[in-house]
């Protein structure tokens, strides 16, 4: 199917991971793929365009230019936590004054903030800090829970992998073992038909030798009768030659008789 992933590794039941040298080999192949591994398709290109100053506010941008431009960091100003006096050439400035006063006015009731502060800290500090606390504890435990649930949950699926590793490497073991016998048994088949062919091979060799032996031997019985005709028509011819040549001279001493009685 289009998208499965088929894992054919067993860590429960394989065996060598720990031998030396392994891991380096894995690594140095894996280094060597990704070194070829070329990707050419852009995975985000279906996402807008990342804007990287949409949250940048004016003085993060002015932070930003500074620490472009490697410039120092000014130093905080405690001028508003000081009450100077003013200048020596304003003394009789009634603005001046009244500048010196409203900031006077401000550290007076920054100072009575700080005080109500710090009173209502050590009233209901211990409360706020104790609520706090319990609100940790809560979380704490409420974690520690999940945390406990989730180790759980890892656990029965690493026992589900090594059940079902187990099983897959029992069955693998015995398709293994089977697979080892049926290939034996293919070799003696194999080495028996070798055996066979040559024994086959052989009984040929010696059928076809038997064959020509014996169709020599009957070539030669069937000459061993033509040549005893011919033996016996050769002495035939030689009485018929003797009496032709004994006839012969009959007849040369008749024909003058014949001559002379014709006569």
């Amino acid at each position: 199917m289009a998208g499965e992933v088929i894992v054919d590794a067993l860590p429960y039941i394989d065996q060598g991971y720990d031998e030396p040298g392994i891991r380096e080999a894995v690594m140095a192949m894996v280094e060597e793929e990704t070194r070829r591994y070329r990707p050419t398709k852009n995975y985000l290109e279906h996402l807008p365009q990342l804007s990287l100053h949409q949250f940048e506010s004016e003085i993060m941008k002015t932070e930003f230019e500074r620490l472009q431009s490697r410039l120092p960091m000014e130093m905080m100003s405690m001028k508003r936590y000081e009450l100077p006096q003013p200048p020596a050439g304003k003394t009789t400035d009634v603005a001046s004054w009244s500048e010196c006063v409203d900031n006077s006015s401000a550290q007076l009731e920054h100072q009575a903030t700080r005080i109500a502060n710090l009173e209502l800290m050590a009233r209901y500090g211990a409360e706020a800090w104790k609520g706090y606390n319990a609100a940790l504890v809560r979380m704490l435990h409420q974690l520690q829970r999940q945390l406990q649930e989730l180790r759980k949950e890892i656990q029965e699926v690493n026992w589900q992998r090594k059940t079902t590793q187990t099983e897959a490497g029992e069955k693998l073991k015995h398709l293994e073992a089977s697979w080892v016998s049926l290939v034996s048994k293919n070799f003696e088949i194999e080495r028996a038909c070798v055996e066979l062919e040559k024994e086959i091979a052989g009984l040929e060799a010696d059928y076809d030798l038997k064959k020509k032996a014996l169709q020599s031997q009957q070539a030669a019985e069937r000459s061993e009768p033509s040549d005893k005709s011919q033996n016996k028509e050769q002495p035939e011819e030689k009485e018929e030659k003797m009496d032709t040549e004994a006839g012969q001279p009959e007849s040369t001493e008749e024909a003058p008789s014949d001559k002379t009685g014709v006569d």
